[in-house]
Formats: C-alpha cells, structure tokens, sequence
C-alpha cells in the first residue's frame, strides 16, 4: 500500500488522497480514500455499505467473493417515498396485511454467488424483513417482511444501500415474463465471423503455399491471431470468468477444463505466430469456441422445450363458482377475468386478487405466510390470490386475472417443502466434482506423454481430452428423466409439485387411503330423506350444505331443488363432524348423528347426515354412495402395499369397503385428522415408506407428514399445501400405474448414467490417442448431452405408453 498523506478535513471525516489504492468493498482503484479505521474505500458509498455488512457481522459477503462489491461512485441517492403511496403500493406488492407482506424485485446487479447469499440474508440487517429468496437466472428477489416494522420505501432503499438499486417499472409490474438475455447470440456471432475468416486465411497453409511467399503466410498468420482476439476475450469470456469464480469459490467445474483448453491453444498459438516458428492452431481455437458456443446455445434450446416448470392450468385443474345470468356455474380457475363475480365456499383457495362483496369474511392465508390464523377482510377490502375462506361462504370481484406465478409459489411455499433430499442428486453431485479432477489429472498425464513422443500434437491432444470429456450428460439425466416423466403424469391427470416427488413416489412400499371424496364419489349417488321438512327448512338445508366443500354436503345440495333468497350467518365447520349456521333466524345442525345428538340404531349399509333445526331433530338423509370406478381392480394390483383405509365417518359403508379393499387391509372409521396423522407417523417409524391419497380436508396434516401426499379432487377450489400432487378424480384406478411409472424412472435413470459413462470412456480414449481433434470434440461434447435427453425422453413416452394403456 503506498504512505499515506494525511490532510485535515475537519473531525467529521477524513479523506486521503494515495495512488494504487484497493477499496475493500468492489476492489477498485481508489482515485479519492474514505478510510474506515485502517481501511480504505473508494467513495463514501462502498464505505457505507461495509460499515453495514460490518455492523450486521456479514462480512462473509467478501469471502464468498473477492470480486462481490459493486462500486458506489456512480450511485446516485434515490427517493423511493413515492413506494409508500396507496395507489402505487398496490400496484407493486403481491400480497399486503397488518403484519405480512410480499414484493417482488427486479435487481439488474445480482451477479455472483456473494450477491445470492448477502440478499438471502436482510433479515441480519433490518428486523422487518421475514425471508428473502432470490430467482438468479431471472435477477428477481421477493421479499417478505413486516410493514409495521419496516416500509416498502425503506426496504427499497436498504437495497440500495448496499449496492443493489431495484428497477422499479410501474407500467410493466408483470414479472412473470422471462428476461430474454441475446447476449449468447452475439457471441456466437461473433465467434462464427472470426472462424470464418480464420478458415478462408488458413487455407495457403493448408494447401501448402511456395517458400517465397513466406511473407504472405506471416501476414495471415498475423490476420487470424487479430480475428482470435474478439473470441478470445469476448465469445469465449464465460468459460474463464466461470473457471475463475470456481477456484475462488475453492470449487472445481467443467468450465474449468475447458477453460484451460482455450488458454493451451490461443498463448501456444500466439507464441508461435510472434515468434514466427509456425503458424498455430486459431482455426481450431476460433472453431472450438463456436462449436461450444453452438452447443451451449442448442442445450438452451431444448431445455426451453422441456421446460418443467408448467403453468397454472397444469398445476391446478381447479374450478370455482362464477355468476353466468342468474346461475352461479362452475368455471375453471383460469377462465376467470377482470370483473367477474366468483363465490368461494368454506376451505376453497381464492385463486385471483379480489374485492370482497359481503359485509365481512375470515381468510387463512397460510399458502402465502405459512401461519393459519385467519384474517378478518371487511366489505370492499382486497382478498389476495391463495387466501382460503373460512365459513360463510363469500362473493367477490375479481380484480386481476389468475397468475401463474402467483398460484405455483403458494404451492411451492418453504413451510410446507419436504426435508427429504434427492438421493441421486447427491451422487450426480459427488459425481460430477470428482469427474473434473479426473479429467484434469488424465489430461496432464495424456499431455506428458505426447510431449515426450510427438510434441507437435502435445497441444492438439491435450485441447481434445479437455474438451471431450463432459460430466453435463450425467448432470442432465435426472433433471430430464423425472421432468419427462412429470409431462406423462400431467397428461393423464396427475399433477405432482415438482420431480422430486417422483424420486419418492418410486420408493413408497406403503398406499394409505382416505374413504369420503377418495375412494368413494359423488356421480348419481342414491339420496333419500326419512323425516319431516318443510321446502323452506329444505331450502335452508340447501343454503347450509352449499357453503360446504365436504362430498356429502355438496351431494345433498345438488339433490335438493327448493331455493331460498336467505343467506347464511354464523357459519360453523367441524372437521369430521358436521356444519352449522343461521338461516332466517333459525339454527341448523347438519352432520353426524354424535354432532345432532341422534341416538337411534339405523341401517348402516349407507351414510347418514342428519338435520337438526332449533335442536329439533328433523331426521336424516341416506346416502348410497358409489365406489370410484376401477377402484377395485387398482386396489388388488396394489395388493399387500395397500395397508388402510383411514375414514372420518362411522361405520356405515364398512360391509361395502369390505367388497372392496383386500382382507390385510386396516379399515379404520372414526378417525380424527390427529387419528390419521399418528397412523402416518406409526408406520414411517417401521421403516415403511407411505404415500397417503386423500381429499384434503381433514387429512391435510397426514398428507403433510406422508412420504408423498396426494390430494383427489373433482372439480373443486380444495386442496391443501401440504400435499405433492393433485390428482384428478376419475384417474384414481390408474394410481398403482403411476406408482409403476415413477420406478420405471429410476430404471431409465440409471441407464442414461451407464450412457453418460460409456460415451465419456470412450471419447476419451479416443481423445487419448490422438484420433480426435479439438473442433470434432467440441461438436461431440453437447452431443453427449443431447443423447442422455433424447434416450430419457423416447424411454418415459415409450414406458409410459406401455404401462398407462394397458
């Protein structure tokens, strides 16, 4: 460090001018020094920012990365006040209450992994801030934080602060749209330009050109070592910015030979050519880059036709009721538009931000905060995509059409992720990080030996094993096999979070059934009515049992064809039990016969829902209700993996669920949602491996604490967050099918990595012997990549095809 020069500024601050002087937070040359105790700072920006990190002990920040820090010379101070203004807060938050909030960021600065981890950790610098996550590829971070404690300006300003000003765009709030980057195009141009013109000044030599003309080949030579520049420290920038992030980050990548490969060629290349002793290989190193580039290009390409993250219509096959003329219909969720008026029943999912039409109304946000306690939303207020009514039914205005980003991260919500980890993740991952090492050791051994045997083509064969050689096939299997596979699944109805749940879908030895919704259904059931009721009093039971989700409520509603202009108040559910509400000014109890205070012996070949008005007992329905088709053929192709049926309702259909589940099969009635939960928990701590399928109403802790959870729904706003898939109710007989699908995955997994290994070993040892060049070898390294997605692709449609249409 140079001497200091100290000059007097007064006792606020001192500052002190030097040359060759680092600033501590972005590593620039200081032109002016702020210093802070002994260390030094460009500008009193980066000084702010450390003393922010320093204060908050997050000073890891430059660990991560030397390079971290942005330089804060050219910030310039902005005023986000306007963020706190009521008109322009709803437009950026996506979600707002007393005590939660969510906004979505757009960050141009986010570059490096010391980025991710400093803003994945505001909660260390300012208490109002709950969780932040960052979307990398996208430059998104969304934030939670409390606006009692912290206000959007000063969260917009925190980021700031540290380096990382948020581009706010009121006209275009949509960030759901991806951030095209051409930047790869223009390199690959770039790159294909220069190779060109190096092949047309390459071709004297390789046609042989007279000694006399010596002076012209010096002038190609020179002429391409020009063209190389540009694909040197331009096209090719990516490999040697990555190689040089891993070795900071103490890591080892597969840019990390390649990297090494283009450095062996273009300074042996450029010594040669200065030096005048040859002419070098720029045609193969301007080739390899634009080869690698196309390859680079092409993988993007395929991943974008693969995509796995499929939009909402896929991941929720949900409907809700929509006003039609008079007549509230079903409609499905993304068919709704802008002023649409919706009602949404007791533990139905709103499913687009909303103005309330009733007086008042109670929603469970636990989707969007994770917490269940609901809300109170009076009259006019915003209802907010995710939230789940509870009671009184309600009727709303939709105010924004469903979102797709919206919708997927409410089920993608941290608090009810799965902590089991991908086991073959984990071995790609230890696979791919010693693959590197073992490349680069074969290499320096391969270059060793053609040094000492032929040292004209050491270059050429080193340059060819670097670049051949490529963990990305073993890398892609998985994310390709299972994202594949979630295509086929999606296509016959079931619709799983993410591919992970495949990985454990194939590992379930253990199928637990729920009855009411699941494996029984509500298609031309057999109801009748034994007692007395008035059509006022039915249409009050109609009221009351339409503003129930519950299979049995809704049966009865739809069997019922008195109306009533009444609405119902004070609404009540009791999971397992029953429902209540006022209607008219009269009580209504409607449920089990515990929850009526029945005490009667009745036939017990049906389910029975009784009526009680006033505390009167006005009788009761019985309800026939059909087994789900192929039910029975499923159950038996499960055979011993099928353990129990978990019911809520007594004993009434166990004769008919005897017909049905095999004689080794538990049948449990009167189950509490605590009953059906320890059930799960009893058999995981035999080593058993479940997969629960339920309706998501009283079962959703037992599909929470299942391997997987599977929700069944029939055209209905439920189902709960904790569960792994949805699955459509008509496809319940093709459930051991799917259970089939998911191991064949595994299989076909397997064999994309035996694939990988092959095409590796031997293009290495091609490589090796010196049978390959490095331009061949650049087009074969993606080559690798596009066999691995190919085979995994015609292998989950063939299987599927196969298994699924028998």
């Amino acid at each position: 460090m140079s001497p200091k020069i100290d000059i007097d500024l007064g006792p606020t601050e001192e500052k002190q001018v030097a040359s060759e002087v680092i600033c501590k937070h972005c590593r620039q040359p200081c032109e002016e020094i702020f210093w802070l105790d002994d260390t030094p700072f460009c500008c009193y920006g980066c000084k702010t920012v450390f003393e922010i990190l320093s204060a908050n002990d997050l000073c890891e920040y430059y660990a991560l990365d030397k390079n971290a820090g942005l330089s804060q010379r050219e910030t310039v101070a902005e005023a986000f006040a306007y963020l706190d203004e009521k008109n322009i807060r709803k437009k950026i938050l996506s979600f707002e209450q007393e005590t939660f909030a969510k906004v979505q960021f757009f960050i141009p600065a986010i570059h490096c992994v010391s980025c991710i981890w400093l803003l994945e950790n505001l909660q260390k610098i300012n208490a109002g801030v709950l969780r932040s996550e960052i979307n990398f590829a996208r430059k998104l971070v969304t934030v939670d934080f409390n606006p009692q404690k912290t206000k959007l300006s000063e969260l917009a300003e925190l980021l700031s602060s540290i380096g990382y000003t948020p581009q706010i765009n009121l006209s275009k709030s949509d960030t759901s749209k991806p951030i095209v980057d051409r930047s790869l195009l223009f390199k690959l141009s770039v790159a294909g330009f220069c190779f060109g013109n190096v092949m047309l000044f390459s071709f004297p030599e390789y046609l042989g050109i007279d000694h006399s003309e010596q002076f012209l080949m010096q002038v190609f030579s020179w002429l391409n070592l020009v063209l190389s520049i540009p694909v040197f420290f331009y096209s090719g920038f990516d490999y040697f910015h990555s190689a040089v992030k891993s070795f900071k980050q103490r890591q080892i990548n597969i840019d990390v030979p390649i990297a090494a490969g283009l450095l062996a060629l273009f300074l042996r290349s450029s010594y040669d050519i200065i030096t005048g002793s040859g002419p070098g290989y720029l045609d193969s190193f301007t080739g390899l880059v634009f080869f690698l580039l196309i390859g680079r290009w092409f993988q993007s390409k395929t991943y974008e036709s693969l995509a796995f993250d499929r939009d909402f219509k896929s991941y929720f096959p949900l409907a809700v009721y929509k006003l039609v003329g008079e007549e509230w219909k079903p409609v499905i969720i993304y068919d709704l538009q802008r002023s649409d008026q919706i009602k949404i029943r007791n533990m139905e999912i709103i499913p687009a931000d909303c103005t309330l039409l009733d007086e008042h109304a109670y929603i469970d946000y636990s989707f969007v905060t994770g917490e269940a306690k609901p809300v109170f939303v009076k009259k006019a207020e915003t209802v907010y995509t995710g939230g789940r009514l509870i009671g009184s039914p309600a009727c709303l205005i939709v105010e924004k059409k469903t979102s797709q980003s919206q919708l997927t991260s409410l089920w993608n919500n941290g608090a009810f992720k799965k902590v089991t980890e991908s086991k073959y993740q984990k071995i790609i991952d230890k696979a791919a990080r010693r693959f590197t090492w073992i490349v680069m050791g074969i290499a320096l051994v391969t270059a060793i030996y053609w040094q000492m045997t032929k040292p004209s083509e050491m270059w050429l064969v080193l340059t060819s094993v670097l670049m051949v050689a490529c963990p990305c096939a073993l890398a892609l299997a998985a994310p390709f096999t299972y994202g594949s596979m979630l295509r086929v699944f999606g296509k016959h109805q079931l619709y799983l979070k993410n591919a992970d749940v495949i990985e454990r879908l194939a590992a379930t030895d253990s199928v637990v059934f729920d009855k009411t919704g699941t494996v029984t259904h509500g298609q031309l059931p057999n109801i009748t009515f034994t007692g007395e009721l008035s059509n006022e009093e039915l249409a009050g039971v109609k009221l009351l049992t339409a503003s129930s989700t519950h299979p049995l409520s809704t049966l009865i509603s739809k069997s019922i064809k008195a109306q009533s202009a009444d609405v119902v108040t004070d609404f009540k559910e009791v999971p397992g039990k029953g429902i209540q509400g006022s209607v008219a000014g009269h009580l209504f109890l409607v449920g089990s016969d515990v929850y009526v205070g029945f005490t009667e012996k009745i036939d017990h070949e049906a389910s029975h829902v009784f009526i009680s008005i006033d505390g009167e007992l006005k009788g009761f329905f019985s309800i026939r209700i059909s087994v789900r088709k192929n039910l029975k053929g499923m159950i038996e192709r499960l055979g011993n993996a099928c353990v129990a049926l978990l019911s809520g309702d007594n004993e009434s259909d166990k004769i008919q669920m005897k017909r049905v589940f095999n004689s080794n099969t538990q049948l449990l009635f009167n189950q509490s949602p605590y009953d059906k939960l320890d059930f799960i928990r009893d058999l995981q701590r035999r080593n058993r491996k479940v997969l629960m399928v339920g309706d998501g109403l009283n079962d959703s802790g037992a599909l929470k604490q299942s391997d997987v959870g599977i929700a069944v729904t029939d055209d209905t706003g439920v189902f709960t967050p904790a569960c792994d898939g949805i699955l459509q109710g008509g496809k319940i007989g093709d459930l051991d099918k799917f259970i089939h699908l998911a191991k064949s995955s595994t299989v076909i997994l397997k064999a994309a990595f035996v694939i990988s290994f092959l095409y590796n070993a031997v293009a290495l040892s091609f490589a090796v012997t010196g049978n390959l060049t490095p331009i061949v070898a650049a087009i074969l390294m993606p080559l690798s990549s596009i066999s691995v997605v190919g085979f995994s692709s015609l292998a989950v449609n063939f299987i599927a095809d196969k298994k699924m249409n028998v």
